[in-house]
């Protein structure tokens, strides 16, 4: 059935499309919504996920109204990342680790809250918080996945649990599960998280009524020593691998977000992540593209056997996931109508993609990237520059850093202009081998490579060993760190040809957010400074500015309801680098209380949290062992880096306990909680498994120096009468 019409008609063509595709289904299946109007029924609100409305009640002459209709505080200070959905009235999303709700969407009423059991356990092998991306509605049920991989669903009515499904493979690795179910069909599907640790990627679908695993998609080989692979499409991608990778660690590749169902081929297509370890050479040490990391990849929903495969990273040896989500709709290309994927993953490429058949169409830059000049179109392939982004050997300054050119905030298409709205970040990563050779561990993070964000490259520079510094600046990517670092963007860009449209410039690179587009020609975006705001999508010109005092990196989504129209989002810092709070944050001046927010016009004024207490000067530590050593401290410093400052930044404000103002009470349990696990039900994982006392007590030791060291530099900036979370006075040479 082709569909080659004019744009404005496209959405009903998209919907004749859908209703075709769906005729074969069973009774039971879950429709696909071609268009989001009243009902926003999937976390990117319609078949396409484009984050686009319909709906023109709220429009730019009258968005100055918009104001509060209701909100939910829902128990947390960590992070907040899910869309809802919204289906009849009725308002179903996610929080942190797994929890579901159900409000009613017109008046806040709260129908029901559901809270997996989860042991905290868990968190040692989560890199980006305890965060949840979304839940998934059919057939009467609400699907959610918790923290440790446990997939729910729960009675849509009451939210008590109809069946659960363990979705982890091999309990011996750290596998995690963050990303928001998909209906296809008549399965519900969910991936998992972990390539930073231990874990092999893999998909699982279920069905929707019984819980039974129908099928299940690794995305990387095991050891071929073992006998054929678990599923034979893999018998192609191991041939990619060196036969002597490390299996054990297992690859990565997970698929933690980005799972898409196109109802118009009958394919899943999942986006999959990055290599584990990071440098391919203590993955796959021969090299090799390594398929299915970094890669999008269609299934066949009913089987679960590839369709096709198109990897955007070949190799990945910089955090490189293509996990990011992903948009499904119809696009005009070179004179004839496609049915294409638009994916910005981390790579710094915007792809157009043919979703029938993985082709390329268009594939361009919108920040510097220097791993690769470009993309073949005729092959699909980047063409690599090994030469100035393969780190094995020397430091090399690689753009886009780790951190993205785009992550999981989810962008918005909007059919009417033909842009693709999002945040965007231009900011690269320093990166070099450290000296040694680091062991690989089982459950363990295992980030092979020393990074700093050019951000704040100058500065850290002159800590650096004296080689790391003199090879920094003879790279060529030096003096354009020195002009530009880095900046934090929301943009409109034209997906055909990369370029941006317009663009509003964030205040620092941790503050991205989701989008919303709608009909009415509006764009609904939040930042971390805790502003709801509203722009004009032709321009950008700002029209409406709410300050919710809550730190928003979720996309808003809209619904309505009786004839009012509404706009929903999520409020709660955290995600990656959660731990760091940054302080132009509404997070670091109102604390981090999570809230589902919703706005209507004629609407309220919002309350803002109270403001935190000054914070005080950092009690005085207890007095050091006997024994405790330089030796020591120096060990437990070490200690500290390899295992805890993933969660513990020791900053000001965190939202997770610095350690640098530990009390009494809790010096004297140091041990009980860290090999005990006293403080697990509250979060705090116990390493008894890992840490021997001895080295506990070598961290703990360099831990009283901190809080030491801390209190004096504090004690100092207070006589001074400066602010405490000015920059430190003190020389902290070993922090």
């Amino acid at each position: 059935m082709g569909c080659a019409v004019k744009p404005a008609l496209r959405p009903l063509c998209l919907a004749l499309l859908l209703a075709a595709c769906s005729a074969g289904r069973a009774p039971d299946a879950p429709a696909q919504q071609a268009q989001a109007a009243d009902n926003w029924t999937n976390p990117g609100g319609d078949a396409g996920k484009t984050h686009y409305s319909t709906l023109t009640d709220i429009t730019p002459a009258n968005v100055a109204a918009l104001g509060l209709a209701w909100e939910a505080n829902l128990g947390t200070n960590r992070v907040l990342e899910a869309t809802p959905v919204v289906i009849d009235g009725v308002m179903y999303t996610s929080g942190v680790a797994g929890r579901a709700y159900a409000f009613d969407a017109a008046t806040g009423k709260e129908l029901w809250r559901f809270e997996p059991e989860v042991s905290m356990q868990v968190n040692r092998t989560v890199c980006c918080d305890m965060a949840n991306r979304g839940v998934a509605v059919a057939n009467g049920k609400v699907f959610v996945a918790a923290l440790d991989a446990q997939l729910y669903a729960l009675d849509a009515k009451t939210g008590k649990i109809v069946w659960k499904a363990d979705t982890v493979d091999d309990k011996a690795r750290g596998v995690n599960s963050t990303g928001a179910p998909e209906i296809a069909g008549n399965v519900v599907l969910i991936g998992n998280g972990g390539a930073e640790y231990d874990t092999r990627g893999y998909v699982s679908a279920y069905d929707l009524n019984s819980g039974k695993l129908v099928w299940r998609f690794h995305t990387v080989p095991r050891d071929p020593t073992l006998g054929p692979q678990d599923h034979p499409d893999l018998e192609e991608a191991v041939k990619t691998w060196d036969p002597k990778s490390r299996w054990d660690i297992g690859g990565g590749g997970t698929p933690w977000d980005a799972i898409n169902y196109d109802a118009e081929t009958g394919n899943v297509i999942i986006g999959t992540g990055n290599g584990g370890p990071y440098h391919t050479v203590k993955r796959s040490p021969k090299g090799g593209d390594q398929l299915y990391l970094a890669s999008l990849v269609a299934l066949d929903a009913k089987t679960g056997r590839k369709k096709w495969h198109y990897q955007q990273t070949p190799g990945d040896n910089w955090d490189f996931t293509s996990t990011q989500p992903m948009i499904l709709t119809h696009m005009k290309i070179d004179g004839a109508d496609r049915a294409v994927l638009i994916h910005a993953p981390k790579n710094g490429f915007l792809y157009v993609i043919d979703r029938r058949n993985g082709k390329v169409l268009r594939a361009n830059p919108i920040v510097r990237v220097n791993w690769a000049d470009g993309v073949d179109l005729s092959t699909g392939r980047p063409r690599l520059r090994p030469d100035r982004a393969d780190y094995a050997t020397s430091p090399k300054i690689v753009f886009p850093g780790t951190t993205g050119a785009r992550n999981w905030h989810p962008g918005s298409y909007d059919p009417q202009t033909g842009l693709y709205y999002a945040s965007v970040l231009d900011m690269g990563n320093l990166i070099y081998q450290t000296p040694g050779e680091k062991p690989l561990r089982r459950k363990m993070l295992n980030v092979d490579a020393a990074l700093v964000f050019t951000s704040v490259l100058a500065a850290a520079l002159p800590t650096m060993p004296p080689p790391v510094q003199a090879a920094v600046k003879a790279l060529p990517e030096w003096p354009d760190v020195l002009k530009s670092p880095g900046k934090a963007e929301l943009r409109a860009i034209d997906p055909l040809t990369g370029r941006t449209r317009w663009a509003v410039p964030a205040q620092g690179w941790q503050d991205r957010a989701g989008t919303l587009t709608t009909a009415s020609g509006l764009l609904f975006n939040g930042n971390i400074a805790g502003q709801l705001r509203v722009f004009d999508k032709a321009n950008g010109k700002l029209l409406k500015s709410i300050d919710t005092g809550s730190s928003i990196l979720a996309a808003p989504m809209t619904y309505r309801v009786k004839g009012v129209q509404y706009v929903a989002v999520m409020a709660a810092w955290g995600g990656g680098g959660y731990a760091y709070v940054p302080p132009y944050s509404a997070a670091y001046k109102r604390g981090n209380q999570g809230r589902l927010l919703v706005f209507k016009l004629g609407g309220s004024p919002t309350p803002l949290p109270p403001e935190l207490a000054p914070l005080e000067v950092a009690p005085p530590p207890p007095a050091q062992a006997p024994d405790v050593t330089k030796a020591m401290i120096a060990q437990g410093q070490q200690l500290f880096f390899a295992n805890c400052v993933m969660c513990h930044s020791n900053q000001h404000r965190s939202i997770t306990p610095d350690l640098r103002r530990m009390q009494p009470e809790t010096h004297r349990a140091f041990e009980q909680i860290v090999l005990g696990g006293l403080l697990q039900p509250n979060g705090m994982p116990r390493w008894d498994d890992l840490l021997k006392p001895r080295e506990v007590s070598a961290i703990h030791a360099w831990l009283i120096d901190e809080q030491a060291r801390t209190r004096a530099d504090e004690l100092e900036k207070k006589k001074r009468g400066l602010p405490l979370d000015a920059p430190s006075l003190a020389i902290l040479s070993n922090y």
